[in-house]
């Protein structure tokens, strides 16, 4: 066994990222790309700091997962670590498909009008029938969930090996990594499935046919391991370079943003952009693990608190979103006392429910991927890898 660590500026970063998720889908309320209700007026520009969100936000938390399962490695062994992933994520996930996400596509059918009678009777009668979007079964903002569920039981006989005896392949990334901007060797394989993958399989979320979105996060959630394998070589070479990281996403993020003003479609365009793209997303990355890594690392009760309640939040926050959206989506207010509302109430409601009920009854914690207060206080000193 080795020794245990707790990195406490990976736990801030979770806990920050959800938080920001939190506005992002409040933001998914009033910009022009779909969503399942939008708001009476669409507001532009708010795109814009949502585009810079996109670029890396769900990736670094693949990359997180990835160093929790590192860690979660170390103490347990295989059918440990994938019997206890099966628990924290496939029984939210299940639990989540019944009774969280439900009246999210209830309130949708309300707003397109392809439904007019109570939740009790959507839920009785239709909530279980079909696919969405046309049918109404979905995982919708769960979709986290099998893909991490996947990743862990797919690469878990591979990481374990890795753990027992390393290759010449984390060997060859120790010294590699080592070397001024030695950690960029890391965009290659994003930039290939950005070229040759990424046109023909948009995002879905579908698991089946999402196929650019399915393999670039299973190699975001292997970098995470395989980095924390070269020891502690990753965070010496992340201290040294957070600095030039943060220019270099700067830089690529503004040129990003010149191509999608600009507008053009073309291969040597889509060639251009693709490295420009995991430039920018793996320079914040890093830039951001670098200076987390420097100023949060540090241990606290808010921290402690809010480590634990971030799987809850994240289960339950975009249901608790799309019920306030739909009752003032309609209503003649500024977009900011809508976003306030919004942002407001989601935090708020997340909060009663988890503090005074979630946490109140043992009952509900497998089903929002809680541990017990004895293991938690066990293993106080682990990564968790939730999102």
């Amino acid at each position: 066994m080795e020794k245990k660590i707790r990195r406490y500026d990976l736990d801030w970063l979770r806990v920050i990222i959800f938080g920001l998720l939190i506005f992002y889908h409040v933001g998914m309320f009033f910009v022009p790309w779909g969503w399942h209700i939008k708001n009476n007026e669409i507001i532009s520009w708010i795109r814009w700091p949502m585009l810079f969100l996109n670029q890396w936000r769900l990736p670094i938390l693949f990359v997180i997962s990835g160093m929790g399962t590192y860690y979660a490695l170390s103490y347990r062994n295989i059918w440990q670590f994938n019997w206890e992933r099966i628990k924290r994520l496939f029984i939210p996930l299940l639990f989540g498909m019944l009774f969280i996400v439900p009246p999210q596509i209830y309130f949708e059918r309300l707003d397109k009008n392809e439904f007019v009678d109570s939740y009790f009777e959507y839920f009785t009668t239709r909530a279980f029938i079909g696919i969405y979007p046309e049918g109404n079964i979905s995982w919708h903002h769960l979709w986290f969930l099998p893909y991490l569920l996947i990743f862990s039981v797919l690469l878990s006989p591979l990481f374990v090996h890795l753990k027992r005896k390393p290759s010449i392949v984390v060997d060859w990334i120790k010294e590699t990594i080592q070397r001024p901007y030695g950690l960029y060797i890391f965009i290659i394989p994003l930039y290939l499935i950005e070229v040759l993958v990424e046109p023909f399989f948009p995002v879905t979320h579908a698991l089946i046919d999402d196929w650019f979105n399915f393999i670039n996060s299973l190699i975001l959630f292997f970098f995470g391991f395989i980095l924390l394998a070269s020891g502690k070589g990753f965070w010496d070479s992340v201290e040294s370079i957070k600095s030039k990281a943060l220019v270099l996403g700067i830089i690529s993020f503004s040129i990003q943003l010149v191509i999608w003003i600009v507008g053009k479609d073309n291969i040597y365009i889509h060639i251009t952009e693709a490295l420009i793209k995991v430039t920018n997303l793996w320079s914040w990355i890093l830039a951001i693990f670098g200076y987390a890594a420097k100023y949060l690392n540090k241990k606290s009760n808010l921290l402690a608190y809010c480590n634990r309640a971030v799987y809850p939040f994240y289960i339950l926050h975009q249901t608790i979103t799309i019920i306030i959206a739909y009752y003032i989506m309609d209503l003649n207010w500024s977009f900011v006392s809508k976003f306030l509302w919004l942002s407001a109430g989601t935090f708020i409601g997340s909060w009663l429910l988890y503090h005074f009920i979630i946490l109140k009854i043992t009952l509900l914690h497998p089903l929002f991927g809680l541990k017990n207060e004895k293991v938690k206080t066990q293993s106080h000193n682990y990564i968790n890898i939730k999102p």
